[in-house]
Order: structure tokens, then sequence, then C-alpha cells
């Protein structure tokens, strides 16, 4: 029996590369399948990041809703060479900055007032599976304590696994300034979790190297 070895790493990333050029081509024919196939493959992941960066669905729902608006208005300008997981990721981050610029200037106390879980949902969203966990529950209320740029960071990061010069530019700030920001949200995150919760630091420790 023939034994054919796995592909190599390297060879894997060229494959993926080439899929995801294939699909930017695609949306910047405005081909419907394109859409669809970016859409299964990142609408929960960005739905997750948005819920966990705002604390409320009915905010990371408007937000998500608005993300896939700019991808069909702007596909056909997209770049040949465009990267979707940062294109969308940084729409989506710069939504949700604009959205709690405009709250803050419309209530002060906004901030305050988002709560995570919205009073009358009555279907769990992808997020709230996730969340059902008890370590991840312990995780997540971790999070949200953090302040929005190390929480990002390590959404970004540590969830999404985006690499630390893509969360960089998916931020606008510059590699270094997320390596420093990484460092105290992880810091900052150890210290929220009980240290004899030894589940959720373990958790954190998967999450975080």
């Amino acid at each position: 029996m023939t034994v054919v070895d796995p592909p190599s790493p390297e060879a894997s990333a060229r494959q993926a590369r080439e899929c995801e050029l294939a699909l930017v081509a695609g949306l910047r024919r405005r081909d419907p399948s394109a859409f669809d196939e970016v859409h299964a493959a990142f609408n929960t992941r960005l739905f997750n990041f948005l819920a966990r960066l705002s604390g409320s669905r009915q905010v990371a729902e408007d937000l998500l809703e608005e993300t896939w608006l700019r991808l069909v208005a702007r596909a056909a300008r997209l770049r040949p060479d465009t990267r979707l997981a940062p294109w969308l990721f940084t729409v989506a981050r710069n939504l949700y900055v604009s959205y709690r610029r405009s709250r803050v200037m419309e209530d002060s106390h906004a901030a305050g007032l988002i709560g995570l879980w919205p009073s009358g949902s009555p279907v769990p969203s992808p997020y709230e599976w996730t969340a059902a966990n008890e370590v991840e529950r312990r995780l997540d209320t971790a999070l949200r304590a953090l302040p929005v740029s190390c929480r990002e960071a390590l959404l970004l990061v540590a969830i999404e696994g985006q690499s630390p010069a893509a969360a960089a530019a998916i931020c606008g700030i510059s590699p270094e300034a997320m390596r420093q920001r990484l460092s105290r949200a992880r810091a900052l995150l150890a210290k929220k979790l009980d240290e004899s919760d030894a589940p959720a630091l373990a958790a954190l420790k998967a999450v975080t190297t």
C-alpha cells in the first residue's frame, strides 16, 4: 500500500492562499457564490468578536450586518491580493469604534448601560452557546473587565489567531505597540482570574501562549 505523506505546512499555506485569492477575484467580479463562501467562513467569527468586544448581542448583530454591507459595497474595489480576515476584522473593529464614539457623544454614561445579555433574547446566539461552558464563562467575565484596547488585542490574537503584526494593522498601531498591549492585556487578564481556578488558568494559558 502506498503511503502518501501529508502536505507540508508551507504547501498547505500556499494552497490556502490560492483559495483566498480565488475568492477575492470572485468578490471583485461580484460572484454570489464567492460572497456565500466568505460569509460562511467568517460570519460566526465576526459575530463572536463583535459580541465580546461590545458586550451586547444587539450591537454585535447591527455591526455585523453593516460589516457585510461594507463588503458588498466595496467588493469590486478590493485589491487582488487582499487578505480577507484582516480586511473584515478591520472593518468590524472600526465600525465598533465609530459606534462607541457616537454613544459617548449621545450619553456620557452609555458604557455603563450596555449589558452582556440583552433582555428578551428568544434564541441563543452562537456566542451564547460558546460562552455557556462554565470555564469559558469565567474567562469571558475576565475579558469583559479589561479595557477595550486590551480586550480587542486578545480577541484578535488569542481567539482569532491573527498575528501580532496583523492585529496591529487592524487596530492602526505599530507592531511594537501591539506587543506591549498584548503583554499588558495578558497580565491584566491573569489578575482577573482567581489563582485557585486551575481550569480557567489552563484555558488562559492555551489562548495566550
